[in-house]
C-alpha cells in the first residue's frame, strides 16, 4: 500500500532551542506512549531534525502514514497526554510551518 509523504521545515521561536530539546527529552522517556499515538494515527515513521543556522533555529519534520491529512486529524482530536504536550510544545514553540516539495520517494 502506497503511504502519504510529508516533509516540513518549521521555523521557531528566537530562544526556544532549551524547550525544543526539553521536547524531545519527554517524547524519548515517553517512547511507548508516543508510538502507541503514531500507531492510532497511521503514521509509520515520524523524524524530526534540528537545523540551526544564521537565520534561527528551525525543525525539519518527516511523516510517512497511510493518510496523511486523517493522521493529523485524528492526532488534533486526541485526549492522549503526550498529544496534548505536543499540542502545547507547538502552541509555544513554532513561528512558521512550510511543506517542503517531494522529489523523489524511493520506498519499497
Amino acid at each position: 500500500m502506497k503511504e502519504d509523504v510529508v516533509c516540513a521545515r518549521v521555523r521557531l521561536q528566537p530562544g526556544s532551542l532549551p524547550r525544543v530539546r526539553a521536547w524531545a527529552a519527554h517524547l524519548h522517556a515517553h517512547r511507548a506512549e508516543a508510538l502507541r499515538t503514531l500507531d492510532d494515527e497511521g503514521v509509520s515513521v515520524e523524524s524530526v531534525f534540528l537545523e540551526s543556522d544564521a537565520s534561527g533555529d528551525s525543525l525539519v519534520y518527516y511523516l510517512r502514514a497511510a493518510d496523511v491529512e486523517a493522521a493529523f486529524d485524528i492526532a488534533r482530536r486526541s485526549q492522549a497526554a503526550i498529544e496534548q504536550f505536543h499540542r502545547q510544545f507547538k502552541q509555544d514553540t513554532w513561528l512558521e510551518v512550510n511543506r517542503l516539495e517531494l522529489l523523489v520517494d524511493l520506498s519499497s
